[in-house]
């Protein structure tokens, strides 16, 4: 056995070189695990990670300031707290501002800060960062209130927080990834405000169980969107904290030139982001250079800030079930994650489950809780020492100013006030000096009297400050709840939990499924009510019905089509050249307010370039009610609204002529007159009953007739006993005046 010989204290040690190699190893590896790659499970963050965000915090680059240069921050964080080199602190900062690999973004980065595609950063001498508004609140708060322990740096000139007093379970939400000596952690990114609702959920019994909380983490949410295929193995992986989960693009399908079929991938596999993509794109040209398949017409990547868009062209007659699942196994558009949920806690590194995050989540929020409260207890009761003093001060302030001025010292003075000594005082008489024998202040107190102002005497003042010593009594109160009934200290977590979800919450952006293998089964989305809207430039999206409640007035004004529908329903797009398209109304986003929504092209094969939409209308609502149409060559047929429930994208809604289009699709519900208009200005007035109901596929009959090149310009629907008016070339035409004819008559000329 090897052996090696050291010098300690003077004395020369005789040491087997196996065990000095093991002691060696074991050290190193424990300071790479604990300094350096493993987050700990209470705030969620590597070493490098929390002193970057410590050190921003104290150079004062709050998210209402301005940016500082990114080396500026590297700078001061290296020479304070973390000695192991610029690029790795850089490099987690960057990361911390990257919104495609984090949930929840703790830095706001100004510059080139990478891209999706791999894109590096620009080097720290070029862009610039500050602190996310949700990293002061629920990151950073409290620090100055002893909630955390701080211990001090490499060498040891500067103090740094022992872990960060995070207000939400952040391992969780924005995930981990790191490799230490001899182990690895990979933690997914989950939806913020499902973490918060399962912490609420633990909150109220924290019996339940990972079954339970799964009612509320549905699973990863991941910044790339995507699908998870193998919902079924996730409760496995939340229970043990390791696993697989399988995941994929998402991949929609758009009509082409000539034809053909597009597939679009609009989001990717969270294991892609970075060089994935491009070799995504070599991959997918290999197949077809080794003719592996001969659909690809042509591949490219549109992608850009808005998001994902690789565009794969096929040929026209190709099978594009069978080319999505050959993507699926030949290519990374199908991947695994690779969950090992290990972290930090209670100083030694473990493999937790999803209840046991949570549980060390709450525990750490009572803690730090715990730490905040009796420290503003302490303050409070220290302000309520001042205040009682100085009220009490000014009930005999004619006493202390006696006293003050036959002291010969502020020590005399103070000595009097705290323990009645009244040697060397000059009195006035002998009450005062009597009453001043009495006094008992505190030493605390005694020194707020001596460095009272005189203005504290006047009245307003006084009532000002009995006012305050009111308030901290009641503070007094409230915190000794808090710290004494577990219930109090609860409601004010849950209350920080809900702020943080209300401010913070994001619509998740990965679907969890089980899908078959290298099959696509799109999960049913639970069914419920929503609203449909479109603007004027075709963008649509939905609201759920509370969203629409709260702010109808401003959608009813802003958007071309409202109306009502079921998510998992269609809506319908009949257009002038006589077709009937359907959007799957899943596949419009569920939106806030403000966003943008997707254009109609792109969910349908409604092409806005070459057709007009005449009626926009959700499929639910055809099949109550019948449906009249009607040709600028005055054909005219009424139509079972059941007709047009159909699964496919496109159909023929009717038949047309040569040179005719469908000017007027109208839902009947109650109209008794229809009114056509014409070009030249007649005016046909005819009862709804005498147009026959035909099949979809008929022409129709002649609604009147037309002279020579006349076309049917508009149409309108009255009901007896209505007034309606409209204008026709500045004229003013009452509709409900108008002679009622009969159906294929020439009508009336209205005179300009």
């Amino acid at each position: 056995m090897a052996i090696t010989i050291t010098k300690d204290d003077d004395r020369i040690v005789k040491t087997e070189y196996a065990e000095l190699m093991q002691k060696s190893y074991i050290d190193y590896a424990m300071s790479v695990i604990i300094a350096r790659a493993l987050p700990d499970v209470r705030d969620g963050l590597k070493p490098v990670q929390r002193r970057t965000l410590y050190d921003m915090r104290e150079l004062g680059i709050r998210h209402d300031r301005p940016h500082r240069k990114s080396a500026r921050i590297v700078g001061d964080t290296m020479g304070k707290y973390h000695p192991h080199g610029d690029s790795s602190i850089y490099d987690a900062l960057v990361v911390m501002a990257q919104d495609f690999k984090k949930e929840l973004p703790l830095v706001d980065g100004h510059g080139n800060f990478g891209s999706i595609e791999g894109d590096g950063a620009a080097a720290m001498r070029y862009t610039e960062a500050r602190l996310q508004k949700i990293t002061e609140e629920a990151f950073l708060a409290d620090l100055d209130k002893d909630v955390v322990d701080f211990i001090p740096n490499f060498d040891e000139t500067e103090k740094e927080p022992a872990v960060l007093p995070v207000k939400i379970p952040n391992f969780l939400i924005n995930g981990s990834e790191g490799i230490a000596v001899g182990m690895t952690t990979s933690t997914p990114p989950h939806n913020l405000a499902e973490v918060i609702d399962a912490e609420l959920a633990y909150l109220a019994d924290p019996e339940i169980t990972t079954k339970g909380l799964m009612r509320y983490v549905k699973g990863p949410d991941f910044p790339t969107g995507g699908i998870v295929t193998n919902e079924e193995d996730l409760p496995a992986i939340y229970e043990s904290g390791t696993g697989r989960i399988k995941l994929r693009g998402r991949v929609e399908t758009e009509k082409g030139k000539a034809g053909r079929t597009n597939l679009v991938i609009t989001e990717i596999p969270y294991t892609m982001v970075g060089a994935g993509i491009a070799k995504f794109l070599s991959d997918v040209a290999a197949l077809s250079e080794n003719k592996v398949t001969q659909d690809i017409v042509d591949i490219t990547n549109q992608s850009s800030k808005e998001g994902i868009r690789i565009v794969i062209e096929l040929r026209k007659d190709a099978d594009v079930e069978n080319f999505k699942n050959l993507l699926y196994k030949k290519t990374r558009l199908e991947d695994t994650f690779g969950v090992n949920m290990l972290a930090i806690s209670h100083g030694r590194p473990e493999t937790l489950g999803l209840r046991d995050i949570i549980r060390e989540s709450v525990d750490f929020q009572f803690e730090t809780a715990r730490r905040k409260y009796t420290n503003l207890l302490e303050k409070e009761r220290d302000r309520r020492e001042i205040q009682e003093g100085l009220i009490k001060a000014c009930n005999v302030i004619d006493l202390i100013i006696e006293i003050l001025r036959g002291s010969k010292d502020r020590a005399m003075a103070k000595d009097c006030l705290v323990r009645g000594a009244t040697e060397g005082i000059q009195f006035k008489s002998k009450e005062s000096l009597v009453m001043a024998q009495q006094l008992q202040f505190t030493e605390a107190q005694a020194n707020a009297i001596l460095d009272m102002r005189l203005y504290k005497l006047i009245g307003l003042e006084l009532q000002a400050l009995i006012k305050e010593h009111e308030e901290t009594v009641a503070n007094i109160y409230r915190y000794e709840d808090i710290l004494e009934e577990r219930s109090s200290m609860t409601q004010v977590i849950r209350k920080e939990l809900l702020a943080i979800k209300k401010e913070y919450a994001v619509v998740r952006r990965t679907q969890i499924t089980q899908a078959q293998e290298a099959v696509y089964i799109e999960k049913a989305p639970e069914e419920m009510d929503v609203y449909f809207v479109m603007d004027r430039f075709g963008y649509a999206k939905t609201f759920d019905t509370a969203t629409y409640q709260r702010n109808k007035e401003t959608i009813d004004e802003e958007y071309r089509y409202v109306f009502p529908c079921k998510n998992t329903g269609r809506i319908c797009i009949f257009t002038n050249t006589g077709q009937l398209h359907t959007i799957k109304a899943a596949d419009l986003p569920l939106s806030k307010l403000r966003d943008k929504g997707v254009p109609v092209d792109n969910v349908s094969n409604y092409d806005s370039s070459k057709e007009e939409i005449v009626l926009l209308t959700s499929q639910s609502a055809l099949n109550l009610y019948r449906v009249i149409f009607a040709t600028k060559l005055s054909m005219l047929k009424i139509v079972d609204g059941g007709e047009f429930d159909v699964t496919k994208r496109t159909v023929a809604s009717t038949k047309l002529t040569e040179g005719d289009e469908v000017i007027s699709v109208t839902v009947l519900d109650g109209q008794q007159n229809m009114v056509l208009q014409t070009r030249d200005g007649y005016f046909l007035k005819f009862p709804v009953e005498q147009i026959p109901e035909k099949k979809k596929t008929a022409v129709g009959v002649r609604g009147m007739k037309l002279t020579k090149d006349d076309v049917v310009e508009n149409v309108y629907f009255t009901r007896n006993l209505e007034s309606k008016s409209i204008q026709y070339h500045e004229k003013e035409v009452e509709l409900n005046k108008l002679k009622l004819g009969s159906r294929d008559s020439k009508g009336t000329k209205i005179r300009m």
